[in-house]
């Protein structure tokens, strides 16, 4: 299994060791010794695992308290998966860092906790899988708008927003600037 940093030291891209022959393939989508190893040492609680279509973008979701930290890959089709920094004492505060992941390259992206998280559907269809560090609190979830021109995402193929299909609280999220009072606290917990 190789594990590397991103852009954001942080937020780790994983490629595991595949083994294929005409029957299929094997590989170790959790290691916890692995990953303890490359700086990753996380007790998941929470599996989730969502289908989406095309043009598809789900977040970018935060929790306020019970912050998590999520493994995440695609077992079907391909995605843009975005994570932002959201630690306000880090150098990279406010910076995002993209990766595709798709079952045809098998890579994963550690997001710790302290980071928004989001993805885009880049192929007709995805199967999105991820390990979750702590529940999922409806009551703490914060939603930054994924359009924000101030964090300047590069969301690949949409050249026009309207073609975007987003759940009416992605729609409403807030602009990154309207969620710093609110990190201040949460970068506290972390």
């Amino acid at each position: 299994m190789k594990i590397t940093e991103t852009r954001i030291p942080a937020v780790k891209l994983i490629e595991p060791k595949v083994f294929g022959d005409e029957r299929g393939f094997f590989m170790e989508s959790w290691n916890e010794k692995a990953f303890r190893e490359a700086g990753i040492d996380a007790t998941f609680v929470q599996d989730n695992h969502s289908r989406s279509v095309k043009n598809t973008l789900r977040g970018l979701h935060y929790q306020i308290k019970q912050p998590q930290g999520k493994l995440v890959r695609v077992t079907r089709g391909e995605v843009f998966d975005v994570a932002v920094d959201l630690r306000t004492n880090s150098p990279t505060f406010g910076q995002w860092v993209g990766e595709y992941l798709s079952e045809k390259n098998k890579r994963m992206l550690w997001v710790p906790p302290g980071f928004a998280h989001g993805f885009l559907v880049t192929s007709k269809i995805s199967d999105f899988q991820y390990k979750c560090t702590d529940f999922y609190s409806p009551k703490h979830e914060r939603t930054i708008l994924w359009s924000d021109k101030s964090l300047g995402i590069n969301w690949p193929g949409l050249d026009n927003f309207d073609s975007v299909l987003v759940s009416e609280k992605d729609r409403s999220g807030l602009t990154f600037n309207d969620c710093k009072f609110e990190l201040e606290g949460f970068s506290a917990l972390l």
